[in-house]
């Protein structure tokens, strides 16, 4: 059986960046929120709170935590353009989780809020300039990142999170 926490495979950062890479990161960017969208579509209350996996967040949850993770991109973004090496503040998307929004609120909050969020998104990334993508922040755990690399992650984030649901979907026959 494959590992039901990573569908698509774990995120492997690549070891050269190209403008054709960063043309489709952006480009799944863009494309998330609609393939979240139709992820969901049909779904009822008691699927939205299945888990995707034994022991994993439910499917309510993981389309919470995709805007959550998204935002803290965006802002790691501006910071890395805007700032020298910043160092980013990490948080606990598992604490995240377990808040009653993350547990309670209507997907379509989330998922409008994600629409929002990409467009902005979108439409930052696709006004760099090749320098822009160098420009370093400091992460904690991780330690330097580029642009280069913040974004390829995210390019990976959403369609791993997506196919979470998908393969939940195909698992329990919920076509």
């Amino acid at each position: 059986m494959a590992d039901l926490r990573y569908p698509i495979g774990d995120f492997q950062e690549p070891k050269h960046f190209s403008a054709d890479g960063r043309k489709r990161s952006i480009a799944i960017i863009e494309e998330t929120p609609a393939k979240m969208r139709a992820a969901l579509r049909g779904l009822n209350d008691r699927q939205l709170d299945t888990p995707y996996r034994p022991g994993g967040w439910t499917v309510r949850q993981v389309v919470h935590h995709v805007p959550d993770s998204h935002l803290n991109a965006y802002i790691r973004f501006k910071l890395a353009l805007t700032e020298e090496m910043p160092t980013i503040k990490p948080y606990d998307e598992q604490a995240w989780a377990k808040l009653e929004d993350s547990r309670s609120t209507p997907i379509e909050t989330s998922l409008t809020l994600l629409e929002s969020l990409h467009e902005r998104m979108t439409v930052l990334l696709r006004s760099l300039k090749t320098e822009d993508f160098a420009r370093q922040l400091n992460h904690p755990e991780r330690g330097p990142m580029t642009v280069d690399s913040v974004l390829a992650l995210y390019g990976w984030h959403g369609p791993h999170h997506v196919a979470h649901i998908t393969e939940l979907r195909k698992r329990e026959g919920w076509q």
